[in-house]
């Protein structure tokens, strides 16, 4: 049985990395077996911070090369569940 690797991302500014964030994920688009997005939201705006949590797919090597592009950019925080 294969291990499962979920990847938690914590996002401080939604607006500000959503660029740089959402090519990393499409780069990784075929090791990503399912993604959550969360964030708080209200009157009037919504919350610049959130929490992304994928389910990742593929070779250990194509999940660490995820992983670590996520944790190159400024103000996310990632954190690794292996299963």
């Amino acid at each position: 049985m294969s291990k499962k690797v979920i990847l938690g991302v914590q996002i401080s500014n939604r607006v500000k990395n959503v660029a740089r964030v959402q090519k990393i994920l499409t780069e990784h688009g075929c090791n990503i077996k399912t993604r959550l997005g969360l964030h708080e939201v209200g009157d009037p705006t919504c919350s610049p911070s959130g929490l992304l949590i994928l389910e990742t797919f593929g070779r250990p090597a194509e999940i660490l090369a995820l992983e670590k592009k996520l944790k190159r950019v400024p103000g996310l925080k990632v954190k690794k569940m292996v299963f």
